[in-house]
């Protein structure tokens, strides 16, 4: 059973109503009444006045048709508000100092369709499709445990396979360093020793003697070498006394 009323020319614009119209879609008639009662917008009380009308409407249609209707069974089916007329409805409105201020005249139409059958739920009143994660906690399973568990598991055991190698790395690093230490040891304790110092001295020694004799035949050689000169000089010398 359907009953429809309208209402023509109603003060007030179109995006005003619409706000209060769409609160009773798709609900009972009892519970759509309570919502306009309580609605604090100048839209409510016209709206009720039609919603009112179309169920007188609805009961008048049953009676004439020998059909048995309760009025709190029915249903708001489809309900909306469309522009009115509003060409040439612009006024002036007076203001101070002489200026004035210029107003738009707004009208709308209502129309409300109730039914006994209860419409399908609208998309924004279906309700919303359980997740994985919800079904899988009212089910009593919990199946992201386990991959956290598996994840932090695998977590641990690289830690455990880094700081191994890590400290593997420092002993190797020690060892390094205390064989480098006891072998600069062994070098200071072997140069530190008598025999060595009496060897170095030797060596020393030697290198002295043999610079020296390096030095000798340097000098006879020189010497050598100086003679022949000498000697032709004198020859020369000589030769000019004789003459």
């Amino acid at each position: 059973m359907e009953a429809i009323a309208k209402l023509r020319n109603l003060k007030g614009s179109p995006q005003k109503t619409r706000l209060v119209i769409d609160l009773i879609r798709g609900r009972n008639v009892s519970q759509a009444l309570a919502i306009l009662k309580f609605t604090n917008k100048r839209a409510a009380d016209p709206i009720s006045k039609v919603l009112r009308s179309a169920i007188a409407n609805a009961t008048y249609s049953a009676e004439q048709q020998n059909i048995a209707i309760d009025p709190d069974d029915l249903f708001v089916k489809t309900c909306f508000v469309d522009m009115g007329p509003h060409k040439n409805r612009r006024r002036m409105r007076p203001a101070p100092q002489g200026r004035a201020f210029r107003e738009q005249r707004h009208y709308c139409h209502i129309t409300v369709l109730v039914s006994s059958e209860k419409p399908e739920p609208t998309e924004i009143e279906k309700p919303r499709k359980k997740g994985k994660k919800l079904l899988a906690k009212e089910n009593g399973e919990n199946k992201s445990t386990p991959k956290k568990s598996e994840k932090t598991a695998e977590v641990k055991e690289e830690k455990i396979i880094a700081s191994n190698e890590t400290a593997e790395v420092a002993e190797t690093k020690e060892a390094k360093v205390e064989e480098t230490e006891s072998t600069q040891a062994e070098q200071v304790v072997e140069r530190e020793s008598p025999a060595t110092v009496a060897a170095e001295n030797e060596a020393k020694s030697e290198a002295e003697v043999s610079d020296a004799k390096n030095a000798t035949t340097q000098t006879t050689a020189e010497q050598n070498e100086t003679k022949p000169a000498d000697e032709v000089q004198l020859d020369k010398n000589e030769e000019l006394e004789k003459q």
